[in-house]
């Protein structure tokens, strides 16, 4: 006996699973915005944990060291990249604060010299404006803004060092069994391991051509460029356009400052577009859609923490869709590939509408 379905019922049902799953994801959005201040640490000693805790497994199993000593080893490491890091931001702030009327007023020539070219070819611009623009610049507010953030970092790092030493205090070397973290597990350190890499070679790059030039800060614009190559297809661009207005002020001509562009913009060229995907491949297994929407969206929660992080956490939710028939398709989704018409769901064709028969003539 053939069992007929009610279309209106069925529809019912999918707007009621549709407006749950609405409302979940805005609870969800809204707990990851709220707890921020705790979470964003916690997936920062995450990461750091997945790249430290092969060293500390090959201090237990081949040197013998105790867990304890282990961890009191890879700590020490990661503290003094840490505090090198740190000292290398400090040095360079208090150059760059002591340095600061001087660029001003390398900048007021270039602005001077720009618009006077200009309106030798006819391009009038109000050049008064724009000396009493740059000459207003907050200099010094930018420069307490950014010792503000610099106090930020270092309450932040403390709390991820803590939760770095928990997590290899407690960790253990036994293997994962079930597939879903095993292959999280595969995924996510393959990528930070080389991604930690191509950033690396990249930052070295960009350090040993601004300092051919002589640009001043080139190994801070080094550090930067190995932290923003962490955040895809837009990081590079921008590394590649933060030393600019350095050069613009320290050369008086055009020709070095156009050399140094392309210098770099052929080694973003060469490992992004050549080195990065040979290694790479398709690793995450997400579209260059879905890097670009995760990078906004987990930008509006978590701030540039969040674009950093935003390629992994996004390839860990993909995973994790993909383990249930009913979020297949948004995981097939993720991955740039439209789902089959017969995942999750069965089509009914309408039965096509019958000719009116005519009435019969009474005997």
């Amino acid at each position: 006996m053939a069992i007929l379905r009610n279309p209106l019922h069925d529809e019912q049902a999918n707007l009621a699973t549709i407006s749950l799953v609405v409302l979940a994801a805005v609870a969800i959005v809204a707990a990851l915005a709220f707890t921020r201040p705790v979470l964003v640490p916690l997936v920062v000693a995450l990461i750091v944990y997945y790249l430290v805790s092969p060293v500390a497994d090959f201090l237990e199993l081949k040197l013998r060291f105790t867990r304890w000593l282990s961890t009191l080893v890879v700590m020490l490491l990661v503290g003094a990249v840490l505090s090198l890091l740190g000292l290398l931001f400090l040095t360079s702030a208090r150059g760059l604060l002591g340095s600061a009327d001087v660029y001003q007023v390398k900048l007021l020539d270039v602005v001077t010299t720009v618009t006077e070219w200009l309106d030798a070819r006819g391009l009038t611009l109000s050049r008064d404006a724009i000396v009493t623009a740059v000459s207003e610049l907050p200099t010094q507010r930018a420069m307490q803004a950014g010792a503000g953030l610099a106090v930020s970092l270092v309450q932040n790092g403390t709390l991820v060092l803590l939760f770095v030493i928990f997590l290899l205090l407690g960790r253990t070397r036994q293997l994962i069994k079930h597939p879903v973290f095993r292959q999280i597990d595969r995924d996510i350190r393959r990528y930070l391991v080389l991604k930690t890499l191509i950033s690396l070679a990249t930052g070295v790059m960009f350090w040993v051509i601004l300092t051919s030039f002589g640009i001043e800060l080139a190994l801070v614009f080094g550090v930067v460029t190995f932290v923003l190559n962490f955040i895809p297809s837009i990081g590079s661009i921008v590394a590649t356009l933060l030393p600019i207005p350095v050069a613009l002020v320290q050369y008086e001509t055009l020709g070095p400052v156009i050399a140094l562009v392309v210098l770099m913009t052929l080694v973003q060229l060469i490992i992004g577009n050549g080195i990065d995907p040979l290694l790479m491949g398709q690793n995450l297994n997400l579209s260059p859609v879905t890097i670009l929407a995760a990078l906004v969206f987990w930008g509006l929660i978590w701030g540039v923490v969040g674009m950093l992080l935003a390629a992994p956490l996004t390839a860990i939710l993909r995973i994790i869709l993909a383990q249930f028939e009913t979020t297949r398709p948004m995981s097939e989704l993720l991955a740039g590939r439209l789902p089959e018409g017969d995942a999750g769901m069965t089509v009914e064709h309408p039965t096509p509408p019958q000719a009116p028969q005519a009435p019969r003539n009474a005997a």
